[in-house]
């Protein structure tokens, strides 16, 4: 009986997709009938809009001065404020947990642990950057990662690269449970190797997977596969970049004098209000931490008895009261690795250059499909993924938008900017450097304010650094009408916003 509730709940799904499809309606270009045969079968969806994917949270963009506005301590002057624009995306609610990340690995041990067992032993976590000279910490080299205990806390020890990995992972385990929950795709728990569900790969049907029931072809008359213009399918997870993570720490919105206008006060300290890290509403919470950090020497967590914020480590991902666009330790618990390449000198010399202050993001290698002579895919690699290579310098020679196929040190490293990073010599600064934002357990209070910025070479990682993922925003910034169907449900526990 519960099988045949759950068929019947795919196949209604189904049904309403076909009935999206605007049965009738003609082309404004040239009168054709859309998603009729007989009209030779081209579609025009009724899209609703993009879901939003487990444990994400829309942050609406717009303008902000990003960069450093408040008191610069360490005289680093790696991060002169200037205004930027910042489109519309999604952001994880929490950091990525220990769960979360063993259920990776679990993945991996999966499918390709007989075959390539590197994949999976380059996936683990560092769990010694718990060892301590000076200090016994080797508990947690142990338990830290592995024990329920710590289930629900923010994974640390995991490098830039590896956070890339699991992004690309996570995207594609997602896709997949969309398919089979729409009832494209037959759940399947065998896959081995290359023979497993990849999102580029199946849109360029490298992969079929074991078919359930492909959607109406309204060309043919048969059916056909997901295609990217369904709309089906999210877009990538993936780091957030710099701009986007300071942007959504700082949650201006909550400095909105009133939803009708664009008055808005264009400053904070840290992700909230005021210039204190204690919660000042007359309530049962005032005077209570908003952020788990270290306020002083050898001072991490309080007193015995009266503990200020309870965590000698960093604490639960749902810790603490989340900021105003529900997000939860943005400041304080772990230091988030983000996409960009680092480099002190890009917001000076950029503040002034007028097509850099969208989006604005240091790290571009543009990359392309390798081919065949038949300008086709070649066929995928042996973990199951398409093969891409870079884009060649003369390839982009002929543009007008970009001139190289790789810019890491475009108006900071290379010859125009006569700027040169020595790794070793004269700086610590190289093409592996890859911005950190946010203060974590260990770090005093001044590491908490959004416009501050470190850097850690990304094959390195640190016992006070983890990471949360995003997702680009298709289509309208506000997001999705609240109708039925258009929401992403994910099972599970309520969110629990407490302070601790």
């Amino acid at each position: 009986m519960k099988k045949l509730l759950k068929f019947s709940v795919l196949l209604f799904g189904i049904v309403v997709f076909f009935a999206s499809c605007k049965s009738g309606e003609r082309s404004d270009s040239t009168g054709w009938k859309f998603n009729d045969t007989e009209w030779g079968g081209f579609e025009k969806l009724d899209y609703e809009g993009q879901v939003t994917g487990p444990n994400l949270v829309l942050v609406e963009g717009g303008t902000f001065m990003m960069g450093m506005t408040e008191e610069n301590a360490t005289y680093d002057w790696n991060n002169v404020p200037r205004r930027v624009t910042v489109s519309s995306f999604y952001m994880d609610e929490t950091e990525v947990t220990n769960h979360s990340y063993r259920e990776y690995l679990y993945w991996i041990a999966r499918v390709f642990g007989e075959s390539y067992p590197e994949v999976f032993s380059n996936a683990l976590p560092d769990t010694l950057v718990w060892r301590d000279e000076l200090a016994y910490n080797e508990p947690f080299v142990e338990t830290y990662f592995r024990y329920p205990a710590y289930d629900n806390y923010p994974v640390v020890g995991v490098n830039w690269t590896q956070a890339n990995d699991f992004s690309s992972w996570r995207t594609d385990r997602v896709n997949e449970m969309i398919l089979v929950e729409r009832g494209v795709l037959n759940l399947n728990t065998e896959q081995k190797d290359e023979d497993n569900f990849n999102t580029k790969a199946y849109l360029k049907t490298q992969y079929q997977g074991d078919v359930r029931k492909n959607l109406k072809d309204l060309r043919t008359g048969g059916e056909r596969p997901v295609k990217f213009e369904d709309g089906i399918l999210l877009p990538e997870y993936r780091l957030p970049t710099e701009a986007e993570w300071e942007f959504a720490a700082l949650a201006l919105l909550g400095n909105q004098a009133s939803s009708k206008d664009e008055r808005i006060t264009d400053r904070r300290i840290y992700p909230w209000s005021g210039n204190t890290v204690r919660f000042q509403k007359r309530n049962r919470y005032q005077g209570a931490m908003l952020a788990n950090f270290k306020r002083s020497g050898g001072d991490y967590m309080g007193m015995a008895g009266k503990l200020n914020d309870q965590s000698h480590i960093p604490a639960e991902v749902r810790s603490f009261i989340p900021n105003d666009y529900g997000l939860f330790n943005m400041a304080g618990n772990v230091s988030e690795w983000c996409a960009d390449m680092y480099r002190p000198m890009t917001s000076e010399d950029l503040r002034d250059v007028d097509n850099h202050d969208l989006n604005p993001y240091r790290g571009n290698r543009f990359e392309t499909l390798v081919l065949d002579e038949n300008g086709a895919p070649v066929e995928k690699d042996s973990l199951g993924r398409l093969r891409y290579r870079d884009v060649e310098d003369d390839e982009a020679a002929t543009r007008d938008n970009y001139k190289r196929g790789e810019v890491h040190n475009y108006m900071d490293g290379d010859k125009e900017s006569e700027v040169f990073y020595e790794y070793g010599v004269t700086t610590l600064i190289s093409d592996k450097s890859r911005v950190v934002k946010g203060g974590s357990w260990s770090d005093r209070a001044y590491w908490m304010a959004p416009g501050s910025r470190r850097f850690m070479e990304e094959d390195k990682s640190s016992r006070s650094v983890g990471f949360r993922c995003a997702m680009t925003r298709t289509g309208g910034p506000t997001g999705n009408e609240d109708t039925a169907g258009n929401k992403f449900k994910v099972k599970g526990k309520k969110t629990k916003r407490r302070f601790k």
